[in-house]
């Protein structure tokens, strides 16, 4: 390294110890640095209950970010390097250093920026559209006592009792539309005598009635054609209601119109090509050729029909129907009168633009331990998304992971060795439609998919075992309404095999009757049901995904073999299949603190059980815990079950820590770095059990008592690489406690060098 880098290094070094000295030197005079809000007080009267959206409203108004924030605007992170920056160096410098200035330096946010004069007045305002007429703000300065060019903001909000609806008075109905007007807003849970005044929620009433007239033909009509007069001097605190026409309202919107004639347009993807038309009961297709599209695949998503009533709710489904095929990069609906005769029609030209029919991607996860182990995976897949013209998907993926061992001291020397690997492929055919009997008809219009899955695994453990998996099934998938989706595994048969086994391992395996049986040879006949829900809340601010799932092993084949007089076990071609029942519970819960911050948490539970004719859950449906997307400071089956621990090294004992039943708990705080550089703070706490006690695995059966103890914990940092298609993560955990003796006392048993492991991955990890 030069004398000149190190200089730039030096400078850099004295810039982060710098932050501490002066961050207001370049203010000019009368000008302050504002350091945020040290309170807020809202002062109500005992009888009042404010809303929540209020309080929300309250709160955004002087939701100003100030330098360095951490949790805008109350708390402030003690590292000011983009205000020291800006104070003691300048936008000339060169090289590095002026690298370093162009990406970190900070504008200071002054208190003549943040108006809190304004603010307070905007808040009367916005309470006063709340139907608290007559609040009151204040704000305060509260200088630095050690440097007066620094303040922070008291705020102080005083509430008097709000004004409540007093009387609703409704269009006269004396045409059609007003009718209908009138109907849509008695229906209406806010226009009821006594509740609180609220311009908002006038305007979601205005807004839900243009919504249904849009949805009835009135296809031009908008919200700002309705307007509520207020009264509020008929009694002392409430407000009379009277909704009337909007000004100027053209006579377009008045009508009610019919669909005229519908076009689909299909476009290849570099353009060009030659025009096929064809009509349907749909409408008119026109294809531009050479291109592979069955005949009846645009129709069936198109929800429009020439004469029917003109609906919004149409027109979307059917953009979303053709979205949702994956075969089109561009979806548009054009709505256009039919001409100036005929003003009750409308014709509805439909733009679909085909996408790159091959999509390739490749994913890779990179798990490092101190112990001197390597665990990275790769997977590799390719899909064509219009296989046979239908938009049927053909994927291949291409899966591999191994542990390796590098460095690690033999006899006084370093060796590497290849310790064991694992490579599958699986191949996957999905239908836009369900394949099932007509009773299921109204399903099969919602755009639903068929899957059909074919798949083999070979995983190879050098100085244990050798094993192969095939596996084929059918699944069907849909979704029940906007927020819901449910997948059936009509089918799933697994086929597990162990072509080779080492002394070690058959010795092992003759110790231990539990993970012999789960190793067997066998065949895993499955059924299955997975329901997901998946919503946003106040403008997706909050976010909730929650996800269960039931698994059936074998029972129907038991039952069918019972059914024919089969007694004891009972084998399908001369090998036993597995009876077993499994079910996991999945809630992930989002809140976006301000901006880009969020704070997510996730809580994840599951058991399975063996019985019939399994005296053990197979080896590949037990839970395992660790690696990059649960506990971040542990390896991939490095813990439990409960507090067993192999007495054989840990990477070579990992086959007998597994359980069947599953906690885990993390939480992570994320934030925003620079551009498209996230930053991540977590914490993740679990472990796995058995429900069935396990001499050979003492400590591993799940006890009440032992519950929390038991409990695994971990911390760490991470930084994501969001690029919006696509996200890399890296994640640095470190183990703080390990449910079994590590020959440290205390909760915290782990020495540090052996609790750090590093986790590259694609993907948030939940």
């Amino acid at each position: 390294m030069d004398g000149r880098m190190v200089r730039y290094m030096i400078a850099l070094c004295v810039a982060f110890v710098a932050v501490a000295c002066s961050t207001t030197s370049r203010l000019g005079e009368g000008e302050v640095l504002y350091t945020g809000v040290k309170k807020l007080r809202v002062n109500v009267p005992d009888t009042v209950e404010v809303p929540g959206g209020v309080s929300d409203n309250i709160k955004s108004t002087i939701n100003v970010k100030p330098n360095n924030s951490l949790y805008s605007p109350y708390v402030r992170h003690p590292f000011p390097l983009g205000l020291w920056l800006y104070n003691h160096w300048s936008e000339d410098e060169k090289g590095i250093k002026g690298w370093i200035y162009r990406k970190f330096v900070e504008q200071p946010v002054l208190i003549s920026d943040v108006r809190p004069d304004l603010r307070v007045k905007m808040m009367e305002d916005m309470l006063a559209k709340n139907g608290f007429f007559g609040a009151t703000s204040t704000y305060e300065l509260l200088y630095d006592k050690r440097n007066p060019k620094k303040a922070r903001v008291n705020y102080t909000v005083n509430l008097p009792a709000p004004k409540r609806i007093s009387e609703v008075i409704l269009l006269d109905d004396t045409t059609e539309l007003s009718g209908q007007i009138n109907k849509i807003a008695r229906r209406d849970s806010y226009l009821r005598v006594g509740e609180i005044f609220c311009n908002d929620s006038l305007a979601d009433v205005r807004n839900k009635v243009a919504d249904r007239l849009r949805n009835r033909g009135y296809y031009f009509f908008r919200p700002e054609y309705l307007t509520f007069k207020a009264d509020s001097t008929i009694t002392e605190n409430g407000i009379a209601l009277k909704l009337v026409y909007g000004s100027n309202i053209p006579e377009k919107a008045l009508r009610k119109y019919v669909v005229g004639n519908v076009t689909t347009r299909i476009l290849l993807n570099k353009g060009g090509g030659y025009a096929d038309t064809i009509r349907t009961n749909k409408g008119t297709i026109v294809q531009m050729k050479p291109s592979k599209l069955r005949d009846g695949l645009i129709p069936s998503c198109i929800t429009l029909r020439k004469g029917q009533e003109m609906r919004v709710r149409s027109l979307s489904t059917t953009q979303s129907y053709l979205s949702r095929l994956g075969i089109f990069n561009t979806v548009s609906l054009t709505v256009t009168p039919l001409d100036s005769v005929r003003t009750d029609s409308l014709d509805v030209d439909i733009l679909c633009r085909f996408d790159t029919p091959l999509e390739s991607q490749f994913e890779v996860n990179l798990t490092s331990k101190s112990n001197s182990y390597l665990g990275p995976g790769l997977s590799y897949g390719i899909t064509n998304r219009n296989i046979f013209g239908g938009a049927e998907r053909l994927s291949l993926k291409l899966n591999g992971a191994y542990e390796w061992q590098i460095g690690k001291i033999d006899n006084g020397e370093r060796r590497s060795k290849f310790s064991s690997y694992e490579i599958g492929l699986d191949m996957e055919l999905a239908f836009p439609r369900l394949l099932a009997p007509k009773f299921l008809k109204a399903i099969k219009r919602e755009q639903s998919w068929t899957r059909l899955t074919l798949g083999g695994d070979i995983m190879n453990r050098p100085h244990f075992f050798r094993m192969v998996q095939f596996n084929l099934g059918i699944n069907y998938d849909w979704m029940s309404s906007r927020f819901s989706k449910n997948q059936v595994t009509l089918f799933e048969l697994k086929y597990n095999k162990l072509l080779h086994t080492t002394p070690e391992f058959d010795a092992t395996m003759a110790e231990n009757y539990a993970i012999a049986q789960s190793f067997q040879d066998q065949f895993i006949p499955k059924l299955g049901y997975t329901y997901t829900y998946d919503r946003g809340f106040r403008h997706d601010r909050r976010h909730v995904t929650l996800q269960a799932s039931v698994i059936d092993g074998g029972n129907l084949f038991s039952g069918i073999w019972g059914l024919a007089g089969a007694n004891g076990q009972k084998t399908l071609f001369g090998t036993p299949f597995s009876q077993f029942i499994k079910g996991t519970v999945q809630l992930v819960y989002s809140h976006k603190i301000s901006g880009d911050h969020k704070l997510v948490g996730r809580v994840y539970t599951g058991a399975a059980h063996a019985y019939g004719n399994s005296s053990e859950v197979p080896y590949t449906e037990q839970f395992y815990i660790g690696g990059a997307n649960s506990l971040r400071a542990f390896a991939v089956r490095s813990i439990g079950p409960g507090s067993y621990h192999s007495d054989r090294e840990a990477n070579d004992g990992y086959y007998d820590q597994t359980g069947t039943f599953r906690f885990e708990m993390n939480l992570e705080y994320r934030f925003p770095i620079a551009g498209m550089l996230k930053g991540a703070l977590f914490v993740d706490a679990g472990n796995i059990w058995l429900l069935k006690d396990d001499p050979a695995r003492p400590g591993g059966k799940l006890t009440g008592s032992g519950f929390f103890k038991d409990m695994a914990l971990g911390t760490g940092v991470g930084l994501r690489f969001d690029m919006g298609m696509i996200v890399v993560r890296g994640d640095l955990g470190v183990g703080l406690h390990l449910p079994y003796d590590t020959g440290r006392s205390g909760y915290y048993n782990l020495r540090f060098k052996d609790s750090l492991a590093f986790n590259l991955a694609i993907g948030y990890p939940f």
